[in-house]
């Protein structure tokens, strides 16, 4: 959803928790954050040249403590990696991070669904929007999960729906294959989620 400012942002993610609690009988499973790192070369004349890749995207996902996940858009790469990594690319400076953008918020357990519902901050501190993440817990399959993540959608925008919101949440689904994965779900699969959360909420924020 779009940022029409913190007040109404704010709301809104006190709304849809509220939603998941009451509306559809969440339980409470503790707090959770992903952090989403925008790395650009550090000298531009190495970028230019093509020496370096023009961008990077670093993801630190919230139950994946011990990774750390680069993806390399252009490129239509993600790479693994320690997350030991982030203090090596702080030591190297050959990538300075433009922008951080912090996923953070509650954590829901529904039936078979494991819910996340959070507030999306970049370093600046100014609200941008919020974001739902589902997953289904008894199927890896994608392909075998997909009607049923987006059943949950349809009964989650009538739930949202009685409650007159502003805004509206937007179903974002990243193509993972073009990034060579397969239909076994994996932390790599998440970390593509978030990078196309990413640029779906900046592109709702320039309009």
């Amino acid at each position: 959803m779009p940022n029409q400012g913190v007040t109404l942002t704010t709301q809104i993610l006190t709304e849809a928790c509220q939603c998941v609690e009451s509306q559809l009988g969440g339980a409470k499973d503790g707090r959770w954050k992903t952090a989403l790192t925008y790395y650009r070369p550090a000298l531009r004349e190495a970028s230019a040249s093509g020496d370096l890749p023009r961008e990077l995207l670093g993801v630190a996902l919230h139950d994946q403590l011990g990774s750390y996940y680069f993806l390399l858009r252009a490129h239509r790469l993600i790479l693994q990696a320690d997350s030991s990594m982030q203090a090596l690319m702080d030591k190297l400076q050959s990538y300075k991070p433009r922008v951080v953008l912090n996923f953070e918020g509650f954590q829901y357990r529904l039936g078979d669904f494991q819910v996340r519902v959070g507030k999306c901050v970049p370093s600046s501190e100014v609200l941008r929007g919020i974001m739902m993440e589902v997953e289904y817990l008894p199927l890896s399959s994608i392909e075998k999960s997909r009607q049923i993540l987006e059943d949950f959608f349809d009964i989650w925008q009538d739930t949202v729906k009685k409650r007159s919101l502003p805004g509206h949440f937007i179903l974002v689904e990243p193509n993972f294959a073009d990034y060579g994965l397969q239909d076994h779900y994996t932390p790599q699969h998440t970390a593509v989620q978030y990078a196309t959360c990413m640029t779906q909420l900046m592109a709702a924020v320039r309009n």
